[in-house]
């Protein structure tokens, strides 16, 4: 990337449609989405816990706080996307793989 304007836009963008399916399966897996400020919050009540997804427009990622670790994701100019290096997961893969492992279920989709 190359400025903050084109990483707030490519943020906003992959949040907003993370928010989305958050919201489409909040019944089904028992959370809650929660968005103030730019920053996305889901909140389990069994078992408790929260996780925190923020843009971080100094370092240009997007930062997920979840499962006691900060996940810090980077932008992938050729597929349009945010995702981890360490995994080569994308925002919406590793947010339903983290969702899992806390509910305790072997693997949860988001549409």
């Amino acid at each position: 990337m190359t400025d903050e304007l084109e990483f707030r836009r490519n943020a906003d963008k992959a949040i907003d449609a993370l928010t989305k399916s958050l919201f489409a399966a909040e019944e089904e897996i028992g959370f809650e989405v929660e968005v103030q400020n730019g920053v996305l919050n889901i909140v389990f009540e069994e078992p408790a816990g929260k996780f925190v997804i923020t843009p971080n427009a100094p370092v240009q990622q997007i930062w997920i706080s979840a499962l006691s670790t900060s996940f810090k994701l980077d932008w992938n100019e050729p597929d349009h996307s945010f995702y981890l290096p360490k995994t080569g997961e994308h925002l919406d893969r590793l947010v339903a793989r983290l969702i899992a492992e806390h509910m305790g279920i072997d693997s949860f989709t988001l549409a």
